[in-house]
Formats: structure tokens, C-alpha cells, sequence
């Protein structure tokens, strides 16, 4: 009887299959709340400011190493409270990943969105934190995405000195 390789065996194939679905979920969401329409046009963006065509790639790529991440953190967990962990830390980020785009383009209040920032910037750095105990390499793939999220912030903190006050 031949074995199937590790990579064909359902049982790893779900860690796979939920992360890439959750990912897609978080990634389907924040783009649907995100109006890049008249409000966002009009406010005064610093000259560092890349052009918006960049920004869909780069969480492209993102959501790529995240959901990468997510499963060797979950398949290097070595109990299964630690990958419960893995998932809720996970799920945490995402939710407030979608968050700061409600709050950023829905509700027009970048200057609440910059606070949240701050809470999706920790959550990052808590899932690096956390994976980097089992697994090194999951904490590495996190680390661009702490990079973006702090880029992401110090473009938003600029968007509000430049258009404060809001609401």
C-alpha cells in the first residue's frame, strides 16, 4: 500500500483550506469596505503617500504570508490548547484588520481608525510573539506585515494632521 505524501493527507490539508478561506474572508471584507471615492480623494495625503494601486498588491502579498504563517503555526503547535491560541490570535488580527477599514473609509474617522492602528499593530506583534515560541518561521513571515502596518499608521497619523478635525 502506498502512503499518500504529508502534503495530500486530509487531516494537514485542513489547516490549509481554513486558513485560505478565512484569509480570502478577511481580504473580501476589507476590500468591500473600502471606498476609495470622492471623502478619500479629497483628503490632503502626504507626499510620501503611494500611489493606490500599490496598496492592493501589497496586502496581496500580505494576506499570502499571513495565511502561510497561520498554518505552520497551527501544523508547529504542540498541543492543541497552543493551536486554539494560533486560531484566536488569528482571528483577533482579522477582525481587527476589517475593523480599521470601517473605521478609516465607512465611517470617515481616521482619527479613530489611528487608535485602532495601534490595537492591529499589537495584535501583530502578539502573533509573532506567540508563534515565535514553536515556530521561528511563522514569526518571520509575520514580520512584513508588521512593517505594513506600521507604515499603514504613520500614513494614517499623517492623514489626520493633514484633514483633523473629523466628524
Amino acid at each position: 500500500m502506498r502512503s499518500r505524501p504529508l502534503a495530500m493527507r486530509p487531516t494537514l490539508a485542513i489547516p490549509v483550506i481554513v486558513a485560505t478561506i478565512a484569509a480570502a474572508c478577511v481580504a473580501a471584507l476589507g476590500a468591500t469596505v473600502t471606498d476609495l471615492g470622492p471623502w478619500y480623494q479629497s483628503l490632503a495625503k502626504p507626499a510620501w503617500n503611494p500611489p493606490d494601486a500599490l496598496f492592493p498588491l501589497g496586502w496581496t502579498l500580505i494576506y499570502a504570508l499571513i495565511t502561510i504563517a497561520g498554518v505552520t503555526a497551527w501544523r508547529a503547535a504542540r498541543t492543541s490548547a497552543q493551536a486554539e491560541w494560533v486560531i484566536g490570535l488569528f482571528a483577533l488580527n482579522g477582525f481587527l484588520n476589517i475593523t480599521w477599514s470601517i473605521l478609516f473609509f465607512r465611517l470617515q474617522r481616521p482619527d479613530w481608525a489611528f487608535f485602532e492602528v495601534v490595537a492591529l499593530w499589537l495584535s501583530i506583534l502578539a502573533m509573532i510573539l506567540y508563534c515565535g515560541r514553536f515556530s521561528k518561521g511563522a514569526a518571520l513571515l509575520l514580520v512584513p506585515y508588521l512593517g505594513w502596518v506600521s507604515f499603514a499608521g504613520a500614513l494614517n497619523w499623517a492623514v489626520v494632521q493633514l484633514n483633523a478635525p473629523f466628524g
